[in-house]
């Protein structure tokens, strides 16, 4: 009630203090300060090379298609596909680039085409939804997947290996020849395993000085003798 009173006292007092009058029933709309949103910008794709114009993957054989209207090419064209139709074409694509033979579907060169395409399309994905972790954890175990068979071509046919990285793009790099996550607890214990070593070698030194004093002695008296052998004429 004391809402509706103050409404109606503004819209009376309205035409008194010079403004225009105003319908009981209608409030005065209150316009709050918005936050702007930043425009994303356009992200390239990896299929933005393909022709609106090619036919979608299993309409490139059919000799009819030549002979349809033009609204029916469209439909069956690029430009009315799907990611997921997109894709399919750029996967062939790919694998028509690395395979050994027409039939090869399923060589290692035709599996990391495979896998070349789903890792760009994720990343592509995850550069608009960062936060999307089940596609990360997936694109991850597709580039250890990819690079383990890069790793195999490249120990078995490097050859093949050289022409899949220059025809799919690829950027092979080696793997360290030891890697091992840095923890606390591995500092402590790395830096406790060289002092204990160190304490060690310092209780053994007086013992590897004798070692060594009685080699020394040893072959002083092997070379003594070896020289006397050779002053009297006597084989040693």
């Amino acid at each position: 009630m004391l809402a509706l009173r103050t409404v109606l006292g503004r819209c009376l007092a309205g035409p008194a203090r010079g403004g225009a009058a105003c319908s009981p029933l209608i409030q005065p709309a209150r316009c709050y300060a918005r936050p702007v949103r930043k425009r994303m910008k356009d992200i390239p794709s990896h299929l933005d090379d393909l022709p609106p114009t090619m036919l979608k993957k299993g309409y490139t054989d059919v000799p009819i298609v030549n002979s349809v209207d033009d609204v029916v090419k469209r439909l069956l064209s690029l430009e009315m596909a799907s990611q997921k139709e997109k894709m399919k074409v750029k996967t062939q694509q790919l694998v028509e680039k690395v395979r050994r033979s027409p039939n090869d579907n399923g060589s290692f060169e035709v599996q990391v085409a495979k896998l070349t395409a789903k890792i760009r399309t994720y990343e592509e994905h995850l550069q608009t939804h960062p936060k999307d972790k089940s596609n990360r954890r997936q694109m991850l175990m597709d580039i250890d997947r990819r690079k383990k068979l890069l790793g195999y071509l490249r120990r078995a046919r490097y050859d093949a290996f050289e022409n899949t990285c220059k025809q799919l793009n690829i950027e092979y790099s080696l793997p360290p020849p030891y890697f091992r996550r840095i923890t606390k607890r591995w500092l402590v214990k790395k830096a406790f395993c060289q002092k204990v070593f160190q304490e060690v070698r310092k209780l053994k030194a007086p013992e590897r000085l004798k070692q060594r004093q009685e080699w020394q002695a040893r072959a002083r008296a092997a070379r003594e003798k070896e020289a006397q052998a050779q002053q009297e004429g006597t084989p040693v």
